[in-house]
């Protein structure tokens, strides 16, 4: 008899969270200029925005904030880190930042000039913003199936070798300082690469010598869908699956703040001596010293058992199993869906959900404004706002999936709020021809508007 599935592991604390009304949801987010950035925590009754730092951490992870050594140079927790990364990556260097997209600024300050070319797997807002932001050209390289979200393919976050080639090929190499893995890819649904196409892309890159780094922020999950998913890794451990994954690499940024389990920190970690030693100078000047960068010693103690807890094959299994299950759950509904199911969020094909609002209007944020006011659900747009502006055009890109992300923060909600968040969105699948209009962007930053845009919503 095979027994249902059960969290491997017991609350011990509770956080009331506020249940407000329809009426409430419509003039808050009004007050937000329609931003779902801009609400207030106590304004949302399940918070799905993101998963990054929202997660619970565990009773060991608690006991190293007590421990944590606050010196500011060389502390005990330092160290603790530098070991735990040094193991699970395989790297020779590694330096501490305080999020994700503060190990970018480093580590590509240190590495991308003007007019560089960084191909990649739909690289993520925050990487393509710091490449173009230098004025380097961001250059998707992502095979076609991902864009296909009725299509079912266990690894839809794969590069596509013909794509990756042509860049190498057609472009002067001193031009491309590296290209990026993103692990699992975000912004193609939470698709994993599969170790097949990790190596072929490793191989394909030295022949060219052009480094290969890896965005892992999400690294542990990709290791499992390798595991469940690549016939030959089944009997391999997770933390064996992400020594060899690294191993393809050069290096590596993270933010651990999804599969570090803490709710603040990042990481770079590098083979290559003088590009560490370029990229610590830029740590000093943005982040802080070397050992620390931005960070306290009591959440790099956190993150040094957090690091560890996440490469559990039955935690891994509990994560991706409540996304799945949401994700499942809505299908049953016919709510479109990215297939198969990500490990931290489940995607919805707004491209298909609301077909009724014109693109232009941006139906994504639509669909997810109304989620808001419907069941107080906070999600984000994956889609035309936060794809941003053409840097030589200014007009919109438009890309070719518009998204829902739904991501479930780690070890945090329960088997019953994803019922409710099924059952609401059911509810607004049932009535969605009646969604004909969508919003005008009012004020928007000239990068990254995503986070602070302002809008209006457009009147019959």
């Amino acid at each position: 008899m095979k027994l249902p599935y059960a969290e491997p592991y017991r609350i011990k604390m509770v956080e009331p969270i506020f249940q407000s009304t329809i009426e409430q949801r419509k003039a808050w987010i009004k007050e937000a200029d329609y931003n779902l950035f801009n609400l207030k925590s106590d304004q949302v009754y399940i918070d799905l925005l993101t998963d990054s730092g929202t997660g619970a951490m565990s009773d060991r992870q608690w006991a190293e904030i007590m421990l944590g050594d606050e010196s500011y140079a060389g502390s005990r927790s330092f160290l603790k880190l530098d070991k735990a990364v040094k193991d699970i990556t395989g790297y020779k260097y590694f330096i501490p930042t305080h999020q994700g997209r503060a190990a970018e600024n480093v580590l590509f300050s240190a590495t991308v000039k003007e007019g560089d070319i960084i191909p990649g797997n739909s690289h993520f807002d925050t990487t393509k913003g710091h490449i173009e932001f230098r004025k380097g050209k961001a250059v998707d390289c992502t095979i076609a199936e991902a864009f296909d979200t009725d299509l079912y393919h266990p690894f839809k976050g794969n590069i596509d070798l013909d794509k990756l080639k042509k860049v190498l090929s057609e472009n002067p190499i001193e031009k491309i300082p590296f290209i990026i893995i993103t692990v699992t890819c975000n912004t193609a649904g939470g698709q994993p690469v599969s170790m097949e196409n990790i190596k072929a892309v490793s191989a394909l890159c030295k022949s060219y010598n052009v480094p290969v780094y890896f965005d892992a922020a999400r690294y542990a999950e990709n290791c499992y869908f390798i595991k469940v998913r690549e016939e030959a890794y089944k009997d391999v451990s997770i933390k064996d699956i992400a020594k060899e994954m690294f191993s393809y690499g050069d290096g590596m940024t993270m933010s651990s703040k999804k599969d570090g389990l803490v709710n603040m920190g990042g990481i770079i970690a590098l083979n290559d001596e003088p590009t560490y030693r370029t990229a610590i100078t830029f740590n000093i000047m943005y982040e802080g010293f070397i050992t620390y960068g931005g960070m306290s010693g009591r959440d790099m103690g956190a993150l040094a058992v957090g690091l560890y807890e996440a490469l559990d094959y039955d935690y891994l299994a509990s994560r991706v199993t409540q996304v799945q299950y949401l994700g499942e759950k809505m299908a049953e509904f016919g709510v479109p869906v990215q297939k198969p199911i990500g490990g931290h969020a489940v995607y919805l094909d707004a491209n298909k959900f609301v077909p009724t609002i014109p693109k232009e209007e941006y139906r994504a944020q639509s669909l997810a404004i109304e989620l808001y006011i419907v069941a107080g659900i906070r999600g984000v747009e994956i889609g035309t706002i936060l794809a941003d502006r053409d840097p030589e055009t200014r007009e919109n890109r438009y890309p070719e999936l518009e998204l829902v992300r739904l991501a479930i923060p780690r070890r945090t909600y329960t088997h019953n709020h994803m019922e409710y968040i099924a059952a609401a969105l059911h509810e607004i699948y049932i009535s969605r021809h009646e969604a004909k209009n969508g919003y005008n962007i009012l004020w928007e930053a000239p990068i990254m508007r995503h986070f602070t845009v302002k809008l209006e919503k457009i009147q019959s």
